[in-house]
């Protein structure tokens, strides 16, 4: 009996609250999977705490040998997973691709009288204390960048006042209460706030200006920073080489569509789609430099 073809059904992990990165590259995906025909059924699950490693590790614990089970990843968790000596790392899941990258914005609400990277620095210099950074988890991209532009200017990265929040949504809601002095987090999750006027852009962590974006990089702030946050789509540990070739075409031809590509022009992320052996050696290459730099600034030993 001839079975009919029927296209896959996925259940896209967020391992982070609804409102930041991951959760909007989980629910942009379910959005191009099924206007693209490539999914019938796509669902987003959120599973927050701890840099994502919470979620990975329930995502291994759950989902093993489930080919429909896919979860969404990143330099965020790269990091966390050192910080937080997580025993679940990205080894136990099947890595599929990586998908996009976007600058880090370094911002202030609209009444500080920070105007400049320049008066961000002198601040940094004078009380690195005083200077209260809200960004995502610990470990990641945001804290990075803050610890590696601190040692750019001559000050202690170890000395940064960096507060981690678990989701994008949460660090904007302590900019905009002026509970904070900074915001450190991707371009997407402060957009509509710099468009607005509520929040000022310092600077992007990119090496080049990011289209559409008005606000210098670090390097044209006189700050030797240029770092990218990218984000990657993984599979469940235990699938077979076919079922993980399955998923890998549904996610390059999502990754190609029109849908995607508009999508990604209207975050201002960047297509940084790789996989296969290419993208498990950049991955394994990227987890080294990250482990290198947390070192250097003190949050791995």
């Amino acid at each position: 009996m001839a079975v009919p073809a029927f296209s896959a059904d996925y259940t896209i992990m967020a391992p982070a609250n609804p409102g930041g990165g991951w959760d909007q590259t989980a629910r942009s995906m379910q959005e191009a999977l099924q206007a693209e025909g490539i999914s019938g059924n796509v669902q987003v699950t959120n599973v927050g705490g701890a840099g994502g490693t919470i979620g990975l590790a329930q995502f291994v614990n759950q989902e093993t040998g489930n080919p429909s089970a896919l979860i969404v990843g990143g330099y965020v968790m790269v990091g966390a997973i050192l910080t937080n000596q997580s025993p679940v790392t990205l080894a136990n899941v099947t890595p599929i691709a990586r998908l996009t990258g976007e600058a880090v914005a370094v911002v202030v609400p609209a009444a500080s009288d920070i105007q400049t990277m320049d008066d961000l620095v002198a601040k940094l210099k004078a009380n690195p204390g005083a200077v209260a950074w809200a960004g995502g988890s610990a470990g990641g991209a945001d804290h990075i960048t803050a610890g590696l532009i601190a040692k750019a200017v001559g000050v202690d990265p170890t000395q940064v006042n960096y507060i981690a929040y678990a989701g994008g949504g949460e660090a904007l809601a302590a900019l905009l209460g002026n509970q904070v002095t900074v915001g450190i987090s991707g371009i997407s999750e402060f957009a509509s706030q710099i468009e607005t006027g509520e929040l000022r852009l310092l600077a992007v962590s990119s090496d080049e200006r990011v289209p559409g974006v008005d606000g210098p990089t670090l390097m044209e702030a006189g700050v030797d920073v240029a770092l990218q946050n990218w984000r990657m789509i993984a599979a469940a540990p235990g699938i077979t080489d076919e079922q993980k070739a399955a998923i890998s075409s549904d996610i390059e031809k999502m990754a190609k569509s029109a849908t995607w590509q508009s999508i990604l022009a209207s975050k201002g992320w960047v297509d940084t789609y790789l996989a296969g052996d290419a993208f498990d050696a950049q991955l394994a290459a990227d987890i080294a430099a990250t482990e290198a730099i947390l070192k250097d600034i003190g949050l791995v030993q």
